[in-house]
């Protein structure tokens, strides 16, 4: 254990009007040096150099913070009907013990999350939420359904522990049979004695698993454990990588889709299911979208220029012969693509692949250069089949 900082809660003057995850002091003892706030939570963002960061993660492994995943829970005999009238992605066949990466609309059909679906039992489901308050929209909602539910909140919280070393980390933890464990699919295990959900899941689109704690008195010890674990393996605290997810071409909700943003326009028809017998939330409204067509969609872009040196921290306009065509989202400079990568959203007739493009970046200033050429690209950009998660 490195505590070459020796940093202190009150070093950074958190307050108690937002939550702390069970691996907080944890994070703090291995280097956190920045936070942010995520469903109401802090989230460590920052373990020095986000460009090591990320080459931990593609290289070896990194454990990652995410108890800021709060899980809504779903109970009762009607829990499954409740769950599917909360998504647009047919439920029907799913087993228990499966993973689900479904949507959450509202009545116009508006993404108001984007989360993983736990099936723990035949009326036992929890939804791994992305940043958004799906807890009290879930409990609206129950009020006047007629579906028997309890609908909360559990003690539980994630870890991720993502890369290409996890396996050999999960297998010095659990033993050799956890690597049976199916891409999208959980398992109930414990670690000496910690009550753990163990998922081969996560938001890095490298090999990865999601160990989601179900005491939340043991994060410090579980958080310790898997560090010593992983030691002879190269395993680093980290944090989610932006670099990574945006070559992956991953959403995060409210920087690349919110309440206004439809699954047509992020290109996600794979996870509206119009044909199926059961209603859902939004599903009139998606209907009629798929009819009428979209005005604007998510692309890729390569923007040329300097290396960026940092995310972006509000939103670029883009333009194409003097006119505003859209905006960048996310940007990133990959250094294993050697290129500043963004996902965009821009009107529906300039997405065409290979489309060139102005991006004006930072109210206009970014390298001391006003506008930027850009190019429109598929996306993922790295990998974009998946087979590294699903290896």
């Amino acid at each position: 254990m490195t505590q070459a900082d020796d940093l202190q809660s009150e070093d950074f003057g958190f307050g108690t009007q937002i939550r702390k995850s069970p691996y907080f002091d944890a994070t703090l003892r291995w280097g956190a040096k920045g936070f942010s706030v995520y469903n109401h939570m802090y989230i460590p963002r920052d373990f020095g150099d986000p460009e090591q960061n990320f080459w931990n993660l593609v290289n070896e492994a990194i454990l990652c913070d995410v108890g800021v995943e709060r899980q809504v829970e779903i109970t009762g005999p009607d829990a499954a009907k409740f769950a599917q009238m909360l998504t647009s992605r047919d439920l029907s066949k799913m087993a228990v013990g499966q993973c689900k990466y479904i949507l959450i609309t509202n009545a116009d059909g508006g993404l108001l999350n984007d989360p993983i679906l736990l099936r723990l039992a035949e009326n036992h489901f929890w939804i791994s939420l992305a940043d958004s308050d799906i807890l009290l929209w879930a409990q609206g909602v129950a009020v006047h359904s007629g579906f028997d539910v309890t609908i909360g909140e559990p003690d539980v919280s994630p870890l991720q522990l993502q890369g290409p070393k996890s396996g050999e980390v999960m297998k010095a933890l659990f033993g050799d049979d956890i690597m049976e464990l199916k891409y999208y699919w959980l398992r109930e295990v414990e670690l000496d004695g910690i009550p753990l959900i163990v998922s081969r899941t996560g938001w890095s689109s490298e090999l990865g698993y999601e160990l989601y704690l179900r005491d939340g008195s043991r994060g410090d010890d579980l958080w310790e454990k898997i560090m010593a674990a992983g030691a002879s393996f190269g395993l680093q605290p980290g944090h989610t990588s932006s670099i990574r997810r945006i070559e992956g071409g991953m959403l995060s909700y409210h920087a690349d889709a919110d309440s206004s943003t439809n699954p047509y326009e992020l290109g996600m028809d794979r996870l509206v299911n119009l044909d199926m017998e059961a209603d859902f939330i939004g599903k009139a409204a998606l209907r009629r979208i798929q009819e009428e067509g979209v005005s604007r969609k998510q692309v890729g872009l390569i923007i040329e220029g300097e290396p960026l040196k940092g995310p972006n921290s509000s939103y670029w306009r883009i333009e194409k012969d003097g006119v505003v065509i859209g905006k960048v989202t996310s940007a990133i400079h990959s250094p294993r693509l050697e290129k500043n990568i963004a996902l965009a959203m821009v009107a529906s007739e300039y997405g065409n692949l290979g489309t060139r493009v102005k991006v004006v970046n930072r109210s206009g200033i970014v390298n001391e250069v006003g506008t930027e050429n850009a190019t429109i690209v598929e996306r993922p950009f790295y990998d974009p089949k998946k087979s590294i998660a699903a290896a």
